[in-house]
């Protein structure tokens, strides 16, 4: 009898046994490709130059408290970062993971404006069918309904608008940059609704992760949003913790809409899975505020700054920069949504093939005519989920995507160093995978 306690108490897992480049080894030997371990493993499970900084630095530290000491690696990595990044970012805080990231987003806006001298911008906006994380703080900014019921007493009162979901919400004869604007305008009504003064952050995926399913904004969308945020004096935090890190084609996800935040946060692909590690990203004028302030964020965790998750994290920026990985995401997402089309473009229940780069989605519909859902209780998602794992593929199937209830998509985020020939065994073993349960 384990006595760990899991996921799904009625769910029996394989145990991960070992790891081979794209592929997940279980304890009987069996291998898995894996293509939806939440957008995590972009370097594959094997790389030896971060496994080697790993046991360096465990060598010669392991842990220093951010209280008393900083480390060379955290100081590293955040010069890499800060080199890389869009805009005036120029401050990275380490956390642990991306709800960590997105709740010391929500608190730094906050103490900013304490800062300041504006202690009413107290709101945050964000929009409808986004996660942001577990957390109290990151699932309040959150807007996926199912995840937010059972915990809906507890959660801070943040407000949502629409989300940029062209393919479910855009009506026919509406042009996408009409749409994308129309959309975008919702978030300068809500803060004229509640306030301009009282509204302190609007938080957004630029690439909608778990939620959608690689769902990206359309044309113009995020410079409009940005043009509304800096009229109001409110900041713009954009969550990339799944989509960044190269996983869309560029290092920071924003570059592709031209857009820079004040905060953004990062996590997953930052550490691909060798430490857990994140960030978050944020302007010099937010940290001089803090800095001829009070000095001190309110803020922190035990493990922020760890030097041995920093040192993987710095190992894993420098293969992505050095081999030009994002670069390389974006050409093998090319293909691989070439060879979705192919395979499924036809298909009568799936609806939408969408995403940028190594980070591609797939709507399943009931009727592709009408763009009808299947029924819930049906759980087409968790169906698929399990008939992949059964043909040796692991991908990332969810329910709710229109509204938290109803939907199905299937998210794919296979490792940057994934090769055609593997993109063909996605393909195929997916497919066995649908034509199973569908």
């Amino acid at each position: 009898m384990s006595h760990v306690f899991p996921r799904h108490t009625k769910a029996e897992l394989p145990i991960a046994a070992g790891g081979d480049g794209c592929y997940l080894i279980d304890a009987d030997g069996k291998r898995y490709l894996d293509c939806g371990d939440a957008a995590v493993s972009c370097l594959g499970h094997s790389n030896r130059a971060v496994i080697e900084a790993v046991q360096q630095q465990v060598e010669q530290i392991a842990f220093a408290h951010s209280g008393f000491m900083t480390s060379e690696p955290a100081e590293e990595l955040a010069d890499l970062l800060i080199q890389h990044a869009p805009g005036d970012l120029e401050r990275v805080y380490f956390v642990s993971g991306g709800s960590e990231a997105t709740e010391a987003a929500i608190k730094l806006a906050r103490q900013y404006y304490l800062e300041v001298g504006q202690p009413e911008r107290r709101h945050v906006i964000a929009r409808r069918q986004s996660y942001h994380g577990n957390t109290l703080g990151a699932l309040s900014a959150g807007g996926n309904a199912w995840r937010r019921a059972q915990f809906a007493p507890m959660l801070i009162e943040m407000t949502h608008i629409s989300a940029c979901y062209e393919y479910a919400e855009k009506p026919e004869g509406e042009s996408s940059f009409d749409y994308g604007q129309r959309v975008a305008n919702e978030l300068e009504q809500e803060i004229l609704r509640l306030g301009p003064e009282s509204v302190m952050a609007f938080m957004a995926e630029p690439v909608v992760g778990a939620t959608l399913g690689a769902v990206p904004a359309v044309e113009g969308y995020f410079k409009r949003t940005r043009e509304i945020c800096d009229q109001y004096g409110v900041l713009l935090i954009l969550d990339e913790v799944m989509c960044g890190m190269g996983r869309t084609g560029h290092l920071f996800a924003c570059d592709h809409d031209g857009v820079a935040p004040d905060i953004l946060c990062i996590a997953k692909g930052l550490g691909a899975g060798y430490q857990p590690i994140g960030a978050m990203l944020c302007t010099d004028k937010i940290y001089d505020a803090i800095q001829q302030g009070t000095g001190f964020f309110q803020h922190g965790h035990t493990y922020i700054g760890h030097p041995v998750a920093t040192a993987a994290a710095l190992a894993v920026v420098r293969e992505l920069t050095n081999r030009d990985l994002p670069a390389r995401a974006g050409a093998m997402g090319d293909k691989l949504q070439s060879a979705l089309e192919a395979a499924f473009g036809q298909h009568a229940n799936v609806g939408d093939i969408r995403g940028r780069g190594l980070f591609r989605g797939i709507e399943l519909v009931a009727d592709r005519e009408s763009k009808t859902p299947f029924d819930p209780a049906l759980g087409v998602a968790a169906k698929i989920k399990k008939a992949a794992m059964a043909e040796g593929l692991i991908c990332y199937p969810m329910s709710g995507t229109r509204d938290g209830k109803a939907g199905d998509h299937i998210l794919l985020a296979p490792p940057f160093i994934i090769e055609e020939e593997q993109i063909d065994e996605l393909v195929a073993k997916l497919g066995q995978a649908m034509a199973a349960v569908i």
